[in-house]
Formats: structure tokens, sequence, C-alpha cells
């Protein structure tokens, strides 16, 4: 009787209706898993189709070609003695499911949908399936036509069921089943479930990719058996990168991993379980074995089949192995630079072209590009891939090319440009000019001054008038009109070199322009709209700016870039004002009002802990009392409650960011708040200063006893606000 058996989790890098690539890599992660040995391969959420396929749902061609791809795979030989459950939308009763199938030797034995929908974020579930609703119970699904002729059943199950096989049970769970609070693999694992697949499509955020290891980990660990995360790797088609972490966890222990982040668009692992330390694991848990005798019962699904070979005694087993996590900057350093080849080689186009200033912000853009090269100069190199290699050639278009270093492929595939005017200095065209030869970049100097005072002859010519910077007597409505002339020219600009540089340098194609605004200004609205934040792609926009400084700090040592060191030091400026005696005179920081610091906790406190102006006065009020004043707290609220105000119509023209950060504010799938708002906020700001005057007079009162801070941590209702 056998008890050993080999599982496998493919990681697929699939894109939103691309249904012949998709199978494609389907077939190719079922080969490499039959011939590492396994008899189950589970595989990430929706692979068939694509996760991000939106609307298209409600497309009856969406669900069509799903099963005509089903169909390629019942017929595949290579799909001959394996399990195997992959991803779909299936139609049952004018429904529609995010589903499971399970199949096996040209038998479809169970569709399982997904009981927990995911709806927060950047999820919307909800707007194109329904959850299953009936618990533990199956009802027929009538198969198309098409795969009754490969199957030949009429029907199937469908519903809230489990595999029982000739050595073993197995059960799923789908994506947010772990997450949320009623979890599948509980009560599964209580019905004598050994296995438990899960099929994923988990994105990344910075600092967040321990929480997936650690609920795979505790589930096993408190239920015990053998937990198979399949995740989707990539960019499907959207602001999101797929992170790709899939796993195989046995009894708390991690037998094996793929990276977060790789260029490989089919990464499959496997590991061999011992059925037997299931069964002794949890029988040793007395407790659970209580709970358990009491449990409800699934409906068991047959079938005449055993995962495990019949003399398995020297097959070898997996064992444990660490978890590696990323820090934030090795993360930004990886993940942007793979969602930026995503769309590269998924565009068409022939590169990217970056204003590049040579501060932090488009420095970091810059870098990330590089990292990308890096990576797939190694990727070409190390592991000869031959997709990666097919790419880089058509994207250069050069069939015989072969990348030999990292800042050779910058050169082709990078164009930066620095576009000065009368109010740069000739330290940040230094930064910008050295950090292009440190990465090899194509880089490129122009002044814009021309084409600036182009559009200001026109206007003066029709009002008569001439307007002026602040420094040389001009109103702030003056002053604010000759930045943003400025910045709009320079996008007008970066498209124009965009489309007609690969032109000049005999190549076909166009370039993507990429943005590089953080989600820290994008959040205050310090930025111009349609300036060089308006691109066709951002891969900082989700990140804060006091990440990408220590990004930037800590790219400096590992690639070995001096001039890095000086971008750092450097204070963040627009320099769009006029320079005084050739020195910067703005700043971000004092334009703004507020510091980048103090920004990420507005953007927390918003978007994470849901805070209006009030409750965020208050929650600020004990967090910043060694440093402010409960006025001057109070003042920072209003103030970046009035700039959030007045720039929120901003984030509908955003460029589409890569997702990094969890307070974005990006209005087009993330952050679905108004973007036209009572900017004097009455209601709101009165109360705060209700709070301010009466924090002020428990303060004056208190002085003498020393004791103001037990009185304010607990204040009573005085003037109809309670904290």
């Amino acid at each position: 009787m056998g008890r050993k058996i080999t599982v496998a989790s493919a990681t697929l890098n699939q894109w939103a209706l691309d249904f012949e690539g998709n199978l494609d890599r389907i077939l190719q992660s079922i080969l490499d898993a039959k011939e590492m040995g396994a008899t189950l391969r589970t595989g990430p959420e929706l692979e068939i189709c694509g996760y991000s396929c939106q609307d298209h749902f409600y497309e009856s061609d969406t669900f069509l070609h799903s099963w005509e791809a089903l169909a390629e795979l019942l017929n595949a030989p290579l799909c001959k003695d394996i399990l195997i459950d992959v991803g779909m939308p299936v139609m049952h009763k004018n429904v529609a499911y995010n589903c499971r199938v399970i199949f096996l030797n040209q038998k479809i034995f169970l569709i399982r949908p997904k009981k927990v929908l995911a709806e927060d974020g950047n999820y919307r579930e909800s707007r194109w399936f329904s959850p299953w609703k009936k618990e533990r119970t199956t009802e027929e699904f009538y198969l198309p036509r098409m795969i009754s002729a490969i199957t030949g059943q009429k029907t199937v199950p469908i519903g809230d069921a489990v595999i029982s096989t000739l050595d073993t049970c197995i059960g799923f769970e789908i994506c947010e089943e772990l997450w949320c609070a009623a979890s599948q693999h509980i009560p599964l694992s209580m019905d004598g479930v050994e296995i438990i697949c899960n099929g994923s499509g988990s994105h990344t955020e910075l600092r967040k990719n321990y929480i997936l290891s650690d609920l795979v980990k505790n589930a096993t660990m408190k239920c015990g058996g053998c937990y198979i995360f399949s995740n989707l790797r990539g960019c499907d088609g959207e602001r999101l990168y797929f992170e790709g972490t899939s796993s195989i966890t046995l009894n708390g222990s991690l037998l094996a991993t793929t990276k977060q982040f790789s260029l490989e668009e089919v990464d499959v692992i496997t590991a061999t379980i011992d059925l037997e330390d299931i069964r002794c694991y949890r029988n040793s848990k007395r407790s659970r074995t209580h709970v358990a005798a009491g449990s409800e019962s699934y409906p068991r699904i047959t079938i005449d089949f055993s995962l495990s070979p019949e003399h398995d005694t020297t097959l070898p087993t997996a064992q444990p192995i660490k978890t590696l996590t990323m820090t934030a900057q090795e993360e930004i350093t990886e993940g942007p630079a793979c969602w930026l080849w995503d769309y590269l080689r998924r565009s068409g186009q022939g590169g990217f072209f970056l204003p590049l200033s040579g501060g932090i912000d488009s420095s970091s853009t810059a870098i990330i590009v590089y990292s990308m090269c890096r990576l797939i100069v190694e990727n070409v190199q190390k592991n000869g891939d031959p997709k990666v290699l097919s790419d880089v050639r058509r994207i250069v278009a050069d069939a015989e090319y072969t990348p030999k270093t990292a800042q050779e492929l910058c050169n082709r595939i990078l164009v930066t440009c620095y576009m000065g005017t009368e109010n740069s200095s000739k330290e940040t065209k230094n930064r910008a000019s050295g950090l292009a030869t440190a990465i090899g970049s194509y880089h490129l100097h122009i002044m814009v001054d021309k084409a600036v005072n182009a559009c200001l002859e026109i206007f003066s010519t029709i009002t008569g008038l001439f307007p002026k910077f602040a420094s040389n007597g001009g109103c702030p409505r003056q002053n604010m009109a000759l930045q943003n002339i400025q910045a709009r020219i320079r996008m007008v600009l970066s498209y124009l070199f965009a489309q007609l540089v690969l032109w000049v340098r005999g190549r076909p194609g166009g370039l993507l322009v990429l943005g590089s605004a953080n989600v820290d200004e994008a959040l205050r609205g310090y930025m111009t709209k349609y300036d060089c934040s308006s691109a066709d792609i951002n891969p900082i926009g989700g990140i804060s700016k006091t990440d990408l400084r220590s990004f930037i700090e800590y790219a400096k040592v590992k690639f070995n870039i001096p001039i890095l060191g000086e971008i750092y030091n450097a204070p963040p400026t627009a320099e769009l004002e006029p320079l005084v005696q050739g020195k910067i005179a703005q700043t971000d920081e004092q334009d703004m009002g507020m510091t980048y610091s103090e920004l990420s906790q507005f953007g927390i406190l918003r978007k994470i802990g849901n805070c209006g102006p009030f409750s965020m006065y208050c929650k600020l009020v004990q967090t910043w009392s060694d440093t402010c004043t409960p006025k001057q707290v109070a003042e920072k609220v209003k103030h970046f409650f009035r700039c959030y105000a007045i720039n929120r119509h901003k984030m509908t023209v955003l460029t589409p960011s890569y997702h990094a950060e969890s307070y974005s504010p990006d209005d087009n799938r993330f952050d679905l708040r108004p973007f036209l708002y009572r900017a004097n906020w009455s209601w709101q700001f009165r109360s705060i200063d209700k709070q301010v005057e009466y924090l002020n007079s428990v303060k004056r009162s208190s002085s003498s006893s020393g004791n103001i801070s037990k009185k304010i941590s607990n204040p009573k209702v005085r003037t109809g606000v309670t904290v």
C-alpha cells in the first residue's frame, strides 16, 4: 500500500484573454510536474483566461474560449495519469462562478466554485462572479457538448465537495478563502481532508509577502496536512504584479517555494510527502481529534486512482526549508522591474523614454529599468531562457542580438533626457548625466526655454499681459502658471521624442514614456496635471518617497553606482522657479507645506485607517504630541485635507502605476473616493477646532498638576464631540 506522494504547484505568468499563450504555459507546467514525478498538479486562479479579464467576464466569449482551452487540456496526451486542478470561469444556471475544475484521464470529477470573493482594495470579484452559498452541497452541471464528446459525460458535480482517491482525500480553498475569517481549510481538515489545493491570484505589496507564508504555515500547523499554494506571477494587463510565491507546506513546515519575482513564465515546484506524517501529526493533537469527531461531512467524489506508487519505501521525502523574506528595498529593486518587463514585451514597443531630472524619483525609475536589464542579462546568460532572449531580440529589432551586459542592453531600450530650463541648476544636470553614464542609457540633454517662451508669447499677444514669477513681482496665480507651463512642455516633448528617437537611431517602433511621480505626491496632489506625471506607465507611482530614498541608498551599494549618493543627499526640488545666485531656492517640502514623512502618515490614516479629518486629528494629536502642539497638529491636518480636496481630480488622469503601497490614492481601480470635494471641510474642521480648544483648556487647568496626559487620553464630552 502506497503512502508517499509527489505533489506539484505551478506558478504561471498568464495574460488576460491570451488563451493560446495561457494554454501553452499550463501544458508546460503539467509536463514539468510529470517529469518531476508528480501525480497531482495545482495551478493559479483563473489561469485559463487570466485573472484580470474584468468586464470581459460579462462576455460569453470568455466562457466559450475557456471551455475550448479546457478541451485541449483534456485531449492532451501529456495530461494522462496525473490529477489536474485548473482555474477558469464557469456559468451554472445563468450564474457566473470563479471555479476550479479537477480532471483525470479525460474525465472531469468536480467543478468547485469559489465560496468567498475578494472585495476590498484592488479586487471587485462580485462585479463579475457570485459566491457558492450552498455549504457541503453539489448539483449536476451539464457539460458543453464539446466537452461531453471528449469525456463521455453529460453531467458532473459542481459545488462544495472533496475528492477521495484510493490513498488520500483532497480539498480545495480558493485564494480569499484562505485570507478570510472563516477559512475553509479548518472544516476541510476536520473532515479528514489531507491535501488542500489553493489556486490563487495574490498581488505584490511592499512588506506583505511574509503574511502569505505565515497564513499557510499557521493553517497546517494548527490543522495538520499538506497545503499546496499556487499563485499567479507577473502583470496580466493591470496595475497589479502577482508576486508568484507558490509553496508546498506540511504540518507547519515549508517544504518548497518559488521566487517572489522572476522572469520565468512557468515555474513548477514539487515535494514528496508521507501521508502517515499527516495522520500521526493530527492524531497527536488530541483537542483537534475531539473536535473532528463531531465535524460535518463533505460530499466525497471517489476516484479509482492512487496518487502514490505501490512500492515507495525508498522514495525520499522533502525536508523543511527556511522562509526567505525580501526587504522592501529588494522588493522595489525586482518587483517593478519585472512589471516593466511584462509591459514592454507585451506592448510591442521598442523600449522606454524617461525624463531624467537628477532627483530621487526619476533616478529611482531609471535604476528600476537598469535592474530589469540586469535580470534579463542574468536570465539569458545563466538560465539560457529562449523566450526571454526571443523577446529581447524582437524589442531591439535585431534577430542576432544577445545582451552581454546590463549597460549595453540599457543603451538599446532606455532613452533618458534631461529637460533643462533657465531655472535648472548645473548640479541636477550633472547628476542626471552621471547616472545615465553609470547605467548606460542613451542620454539626451535639451533646453525647453524656447518652447516655453513661444507659449508665453502667444498668451501675451492675445492678452497684452506677460506673467511674472513671484520673485519678480508676480502674483501666486502667475507664479503657478509659469511653473506649470514648463512641466507641461516637458510632457509634450517627452511624447515627441518617444515617438521619433528610434527613427533617429534607425530602428522601427516607438518608446513607452515612463512617469516618475511617487505615491505621496499623488496623495497631496503635488504635481501639474498633464505634466511629466502624465505618461504611459509609472513603476514608482505606488511607492512612498521614504521608501524611494531608502531604495536609492540600497541601490548605490548593490549596483556600485556612487552618483546615487549625491542624488540621495540632494533636497527634492521641482526646479520650476528662478534660481537665486545660481542656487536652488525651491524645495518640494517647503512648497507642499508638509514633509514626506508626514504625508505617509496622512496617507496611511486616510486609506488604511479610514480616517476623516476629525478622527485623523484625534490620532495624530497623540502620535505627534512630543513635537507638535494640538493647534499645530490641527493646522497640519487641515492643510493636508484642503490640498487633498482641491487636487483629488488629478487622480482621474493618474498614469497607470505599479501597485506597491496600501495607501495609494489611485482613483482608477484602488481608491474609490470622489474627486470633487468641498475644500473647506467646514463641519469637519469645526469639530477639530472644538477639540483643540478643549485640549488647550485641559492643558491650562492641569499644568500645575503634571497629570495632563492622563486627562487628555480620556476626555469628557464637553463640546458635543466625542473622541
